[in-house]
């Protein structure tokens, strides 16, 4: 049975192996290959990455800002002929966009490609109609101190490198000071703008010193002695400067400080990149005006009914005793203010408590950037408690600075309880969430993680500041600090200064408005410091459309979130909408609304 088991084994295994084998199937055939991409795909991606490329030969101390350090041995030409050359360039990148088919985009780079446009336009519009280099003198003393401070600022290199590139620019600065000298009208130079120019130019040479000179003693004998030598050329170019503008500037500048209702228009369009006009702005302004000192008036009622000695405190106040019932409940917030030496302290503290309410509330995603809290550098103390120094968008791996100001030692004591009542401990902690939690700091540590290297480049102001005003708001109706009236009373307070920057701006630049009206609406209506009120003035005079940003963006936020709560509805989410909102760089909200809600993408 064994044996003929296997003999039948071995024929049944004979036969299967003589059998015809089944037929094969044929393969699949190949997958079309993709359809190429279209044209306008390839050459927008080559003309944002020319834009990236050439600009900074033409703008390098923005360059360096911006963190492409390629030209950080040069400074800027703004000689007749070097706008020229820089026109000619943005004249050829805007033809090449107008000529593009937008259709075949993704919408973000459809977004990208009107943010291009805008910046070409702008900056055409700035050198041919706005035409600063013929009126302004800030522009240069700006340029010629940011110049060497963005060398300095960080440790994007090593030492000597930096410093090399600053003795570099120092020896081409004489060169700026006679474009300057060449290029002005005095005639067209605003009085105030000529009289701070001398005051910067005049604190040039303690720059210069200070970042460059005292340093330079590291490097090697060689190298220290160009670096001193073009030290020492350059103090001396801006003292004879300082002369031309001490004797012949000031005395000559009769130019108009107003740019005019015309100009502020065409500006403000393309500053705010906002759809709002001059005219829905005010009406805005004013009316948020009305509503917040309403509110103010409430919360100072929570406060003072406690009080044993109060102003009278009825249900429909007169506007003199609204006045008074907000300025005595803010007087309560005044006396809680850090020691003249103890500023520092309170801003770190600030920032940590408000880490950890944003931790806890699961209010955005913090990323571990790198976050320095230091004392603000001497040369730019007294004039603002505190700045967010971000490092720029093409910057891998650099510190953010928080930089807070000490009380300078000269001051009396009359100055500093003056700068504490307007930074008292609310004000510091509401400036800390404006400025770093979950304010610029956070909201740039997003923008830095968006791929598109030109939208970082072509931020939006608007965004982030009215970012910054927005998460001031809403930290407090999340209830932070337990809910403290008081900290709802500095930030209303906080916010009537954003509502009133974007009147005074378009009062100064578009009207008519004077000194007194301005310092009414600061002191009185938005209840800030004589001093500060006084400082904003100035500004004001010195700037068109950059203090509306603050308001124009705020509402635009709160604009945006409000939607987004609508159409989501129950299942609105307050942390994943930030996170959302940030996640698409700086681009002017509107755009982000479009990418949010699926609308389209306009001009």
């Amino acid at each position: 049975m064994g044996v003929c088991a296997t003999l039948l084994c071995a024929v049944v295994l004979a036969l299967v192996a003589c059998a015809p084998s089944a037929p094969r199937e044929a393969p699949p055939p190949p997958a079309p290959a993709p359809p190429p991409p279209h044209p306008s795909i390839a050459a927008f991606a080559e003309l944002s990455q020319r834009y990236l490329d050439e600009f900074p030969e033409f703008a390098p101390v923005t360059a360096t800002q911006l963190g492409d350090h390629r030209y950080d041995a040069a400074i800027d030409d703004l000689s007749p002929a070097g706008l020229a050359r820089y026109d000619a360039f943005l004249e050829a990148l805007r033809g090449a966009r107008d000529a593009l088919d937008l259709a075949p985009l993704s919408r973000a780079s459809q977004v990208d490609a009107q943010l291009l446009r805008r910046a070409l336009e702008y900056q055409l519009w700035q050198h041919r109609t706005l035409q600063e280099q013929r009126w302004n003198p800030l522009l240069y003393t700006q340029l010629a101190g940011d110049a060497i401070y963005s060398l300095t600022a960080r440790d994007y290199a090593p030492l000597p490198q930096r410093l090399a590139a600053a003795g570099s620019r120092l020896e081409a600065l004489p060169q700026l000071l006679a474009q300057e000298r060449e290029s002005l009208d005095p005639a067209r130079v605003p009085k105030v703008h000529a009289e701070t120019a001398a005051s910067q130019n005049a604190g040039l040479g303690s720059l210069i010193d200070t970042l460059v000179v005292a340093p330079a003693a590291q490097l090697p004998d060689a190298e220290r002695e160009r670096v001193l030598a073009a030290a020492d050329r350059a103090k001396s170019a801006i003292a004879q400067h300082q002369l031309w503008l001490e004797k012949r500037l000031v005395p000559q500048a009769r130019g108009d400080f107003r740019i005019g209702a015309t100009l502020y228009d065409e500006k403000l369009r393309f500053a705010l990149a906002s759809m709002q006009t001059r005219a829905e702005i005010r009406a805005r302004a004013e009316s948020e005006l009305t509503a917040t000192r309403a509110s103010m008036y409430d919360t100072a009622r929570q406060v003072l009914l406690v009080q044993p000695r109060r102003p009278p405190l009825p249900d429909a106040p007169t506007p003199r005793q609204q006045q008074a019932a907000i300025a005595a409940a803010l007087e309560l917030a005044y006396a809680s203010r850090p020691a003249r030496d103890a500023v520092l302290e309170a801003a770190r503290q600030a920032v940590e408590d408000a880490r950890k309410f944003v931790v806890a509330k699961q209010l955005v995603t913090l990323y571990d950037d790198p976050l320095a809290i230091i004392a603000m550098p001497e040369f730019q103390q007294g004039v603002a408690l505190a700045y967010c120094d971000a490092p720029g968008p093409l910057e891998v791996g650099q510190q953010t600075f928080f930089a807070v100001s000490p009380i300078p030692p000269s001051w009396t004591r009359r100055q500093v309880e003056s700068f504490l009542r307007e930074y008292n401990t609310r004000s510091i902690a509401n400036l800390a969430i404006h400025e770093v939690m979950p304010g610029h700091f956070v909201q740039l540590t997003h923008a830095n993680r968006y791929p598109s290297k030109l939208r970082a480049v072509l931020a939006s102001g608007t965004f982030i500041e009215g970012w910054a005003v927005y998460a001031e708001r809403m930290m407090v109706e999340q209830g932070f600090r337990g809910g403290d009236p008081l900290m709802r009373l500095i930030q209303q307070k906080w916010y009537l200064r954003a509502v009133a920057n974007a009147l005074l701006d378009q009062g100064v630049q578009a009207g008519a408005m004077t000194r007194e009206q301005a310092l009414a609406l600061l002191t009185r209506d938005a209840f800030q410091e004589e001093r500060e009120a006084a400082g904003k003035w100035t500004r004001a005079q010195l700037t068109a459309t950059q203090l509306s940003t603050y308001f124009v963006g705020a509402q635009e936020h709160l604009a945006l979130r409000a939607e987004a709560e609508q159409r989501a509805g129950g299942a609105f989410e307050l942390g994943r909408y930030h996170d959302t909102v940030l996640s698409f760089g700086s681009p002017p909200v509107r755009y982000v609304r479009a990418l949010m809600f699926d609308l389209a993408i306009t001009p």
